[in-house]
């Protein structure tokens, strides 16, 4: 018998460069998703015929479901073929999105917005598939791919979507966001490798098993515990500049305060050479560099808010700095077992988007009630906070040079 006959679960094929390209364009489109209706709200609580508070609350609800399909439907890149998986839930975005369009009441707008949420989960999805199907020393290169294009849907999605709201329409803006979807679905199919998924035992056994992950792996308790405190800096600081920006004395548009996201252009550039860095140098240090600039930037803001040319810099110094950091964290995560990476990935994701949530609960009701100024070193003290873990982890792999080896590799 072949090693490969042996092996219940053989190697699958290892990722081309337009397959991760392709994954990298579609986690963005899926990303934009829970994103592009939000600068349309008045005119949609219009529509609906409902309050401007429960369409806002409706728009909140893809965020929600994100986080659900993070926690129930990443652990499947372990138990379903990635090309029928990847494709189903492209499909099924593009269809939840079609019911967003026609929906008549508020209720229904949420419940389909909800829907688009879990599905919009797949770009988590692509980021397991990008580090599980790369070699060791291309993983960091392709996670950077993927993970800049899911930061462009992030930043971007408010923009486009309120573009094309413009012009055609909020309804028709979703219905070509709706089509991408599944024109993503279609290239899906056509493009993605024949993947052969690794089962060590049943879905739903694997679902059982993740909460223990975070007792049993420490390597992933102080990935996942930084990435969440830098992700709780990160959206303080974006929820608490636009309110920070519409208050006098400054008092900007909308528009205007929207064209400050195009500052994050510059993380997503980083990612790329962020995933080079990992895979040359290791995850550790990329991960302090990474959270150093930022924090010298979170010092710096409360000072230039007024600057635009200086705050638009600092900025996108900033989210280099933790964009760069999260693609060598993430890294780490899906190399601590390239076999299955799928559970880890979705605990990692999962308590790195509940830090994120926190900073944007707490970002206008910071800057409502302290200023500007608090934004700036409270985000400094999370930044602080996970690079003192980076740090105490880096010192205690040095007295383990195997797995400070593993790190590098």
């Amino acid at each position: 018998m072949t090693p490969a006959q042996n092996n219940p679960n053989p190697p699958s094929q290892s990722l081309v460069g337009t397959q991760v390209l392709f994954l990298a364009a579609a986690a963005g489109v899926a990303t934009s998703t829970s994103y592009t209706v939000q600068p349309e709200l008045s005119r949609i609580a219009q529509d609906l015929g409902a309050s401007l508070a429960a369409t806002s609350a409706a728009a909140g609800l893809p965020i929600l479901g994100y986080m659900i399909g993070l926690a129930l439907l990443v652990p499947l890149v372990d138990h379903v073929p990635a090309r029928r998986l990847l494709s189903a839930q492209l499909a099924l975005l593009g269809l939840s999105l079609g019911l967003v369009a026609i929906a008549t009441n508020v209720a229904a707008f949420g419940a389909a917005l909800l829907a688009s949420g879990i599905c919009a989960s797949t770009g988590a999805q692509m980021s397991t598939l990008a580090g599980k199907h790369s070699p060791a020393s291309r993983r960091g290169r392709a996670l950077g791919a993927v993970t800049a294009g899911i930061s462009a849907g992030v930043l971007l999605g408010r923009l486009v979507g309120g573009g094309l709201a413009d012009w055609v329409g909020w309804r028709a803006m979703l219905l070509i966001v709706a089509c991408l979807c599944l024109a993503c679905a279609l290239g899906g199919r056509v493009l993605l490798p024949r993947t052969i998924p690794h089962r060590d035992g049943p879905y739903f056994a694997t679902l059982a098993s993740m909460p223990r992950l975070l007792l049993t792996h420490a390597e992933l308790r102080a990935a996942a515990l930084s990435g969440a405190l830098w992700f709780f800096a990160f959206s303080l600081v974006w929820m608490g500049l636009s309110l920070a920006l519409a208050l006098p004395p400054l008092a900007l548009s909308p528009t205007a305060i929207g064209l400050y996201s195009l500052a994050g252009v510059a993380g997503i550039v980083a990612t790329r050479v962020a995933g080079q860095l990992a895979d040359k140098f290791g995850s550790g240090p990329v991960v302090l560099a990474g959270l150093a600039l930022a924090l010298l930037c979170a010092l710096v803001m409360p000072l230039i808010l007024g600057v635009a040319p200086l705050m638009l810099l600092t900025l996108a110094l900033f989210d280099t700095g933790l964009f760069s950091a999260q693609v060598a964290n993430q890294r780490r995560v899906l190399s601590l077992d390239p076999r299955r990476p799928a559970p880890l990935n979705s605990v990692y994701m999962v308590t790195y988007f509940v830090g994120g949530s926190l900073g944007t609960a707490v970002g206008g009701p910071l800057v409502s009630s302290l200023g500007w100024p608090a934004v700036g070193i409270t985000a400094a003290m999370a930044i602080a906070a996970a690079g003192a873990i980076g740090w105490a982890r880096r010192r205690t792999l040095a007295r383990r040079p195997e797995a400070l080896q593993q790190d590098a590799s």
